[in-house]
């Protein structure tokens, strides 16, 4: 496997990372504008002292009205039902964009996506450092994470989460709303472990493995988090790629 690089932020200016999740799905036609855009923002990176660390996480619902996603998955879609929850939103839908934890909007709004990673760029970030990133046998995916305790501000205890996404995919689907369409993806989890907690007494520094299905892309992101009880606030993430 290539050596894994923690993603810069830069030499010049203190950047913040911020985690921008989209919910979405082959099966919905407003989605692939909101694609694109998740996209444009990992490509050019547009906010000023923001580093955007981004997920594609495919639902299931849309499943069965004449294409089944290949990328979708029922957690995705219970983590998207825990943020309709903790947001005290009347329902879900795709596509959803949600920055930092804290903040959702329809996930082809570019303006409103700008000025939400544009604010949550100006709260601390917590550091997360992932090191000796290496497939052993069998496919599990091991790591070592290394992250201080949190400032005391932040919850007494968060989650630690270790999420695998292709770095690309790419669909031509077959039915649904979008039959005929080629679509494209970038950073499509494919799956989401809790590995942890921390807390502002005790920091988490172990090493880890996730088990990756066969089917992930040769070319992969490791995108690690803290996230406060919710699912929350995000305290932190980081980001590092792999290939097979």
């Amino acid at each position: 496997a290539d050596a894994s690089k923690v993603q810069a932020t830069g030499n010049h200016t203190p950047t913040t990372p911020v985690l921008v999740e989209l919910f979405t799905s082959e099966g919905c036609s407003d989605c692939p504008p909101a694609d694109a855009l998740l996209q444009k923002l990992d490509h050019s990176q547009p906010v000023r002292n923001a580093h955007l660390v981004v997920l594609s996480e495919h639902v299931d619902y849309w499943d069965h009205i004449g294409w089944r996603d290949p990328y979708s998955s029922h957690a995705s879609s219970e983590r998207q039902g825990l943020y309709t929850q903790h947001l005290n939103l009347q329902t879900f839908y795709t596509p959803q964009m949600i920055v930092n934890g804290e903040s959702e909007l329809v996930g082809s709004n570019e303006q409103r996506a700008l000025r939400e990673i544009g604010k949550a760029a100006r709260n601390p970030s917590v550091a997360i450092t992932l090191s000796a990133i290496r497939f052993t046998r069998d496919l599990p995916l091991a790591m070592h994470v290394r992250i201080d305790p949190l400032p005391s501000g932040a919850s007494k205890n968060s989650t630690v989460f270790v999420g695998i996404a292709d770095e690309m995919d790419e669909s031509h689907v077959g039915g649904g709303e979008n039959s005929g369409r080629d679509l494209s993806h970038v950073a499509v989890l494919r799956k989401l472990a809790e590995v942890g907690t921390v807390s502002t007494t005790t920091g988490f520094e172990r090493d880890v493995t996730v088990k990756v299905d066969d089917g992930v892309s040769d070319r992969i992101r490791v995108v690690a988090f803290i996230q406060e009880q919710g699912p929350g606030r995000i305290l932190g993430v980081t980001s590092a790629a792999i290939s097979k």
